[in-house]
């Protein structure tokens, strides 16, 4: 299995969190689901997003995929992207160093 990282951002008009209607709200719950769900079964190495809620602001999923082909799938099939919220960026990746331990 290769490791790839693809980086999310939120699309200009949904960068106000007040502006989200119930729609926008059951797209972000699908994606987290579907990232908790691939973490669980080991697909997901790491997931999570920056803190500032401005232009600046990105998230990123590592995971593991078969070839780029698949990665390119994964990560298309994210509900985030293939509902319109978030663009999302695939970039080849490995993973060097990982603490042990639960996250927070």
């Amino acid at each position: 299995m290769e490791q790839y990282l693809y980086k999310l951002r939120l699309k200009a008009h949904f960068l106000e969190r007040e502006s989200w209607t119930q729609t926008e709200e059951e797209i972000i719950s699908r994606h987290f689901a579907r990232l908790k769900e691939y973490t669980e079964e080991g697909k997901v190495i790491l997931a999570g997003r920056t803190l500032n809620d401005d232009d600046t602001g990105f998230g990123i999923v590592i995971f593991e995929a078969e070839n780029k082909t698949s990665a390119e799938q994964f990560m298309r099939d994210d509900p985030a992207i293939s509902e319109g919220m978030m663009e999302g960026e695939l970039f080849p990746y490995r993973v060097a160093l990982m603490r042990e331990g639960k996250s927070r």
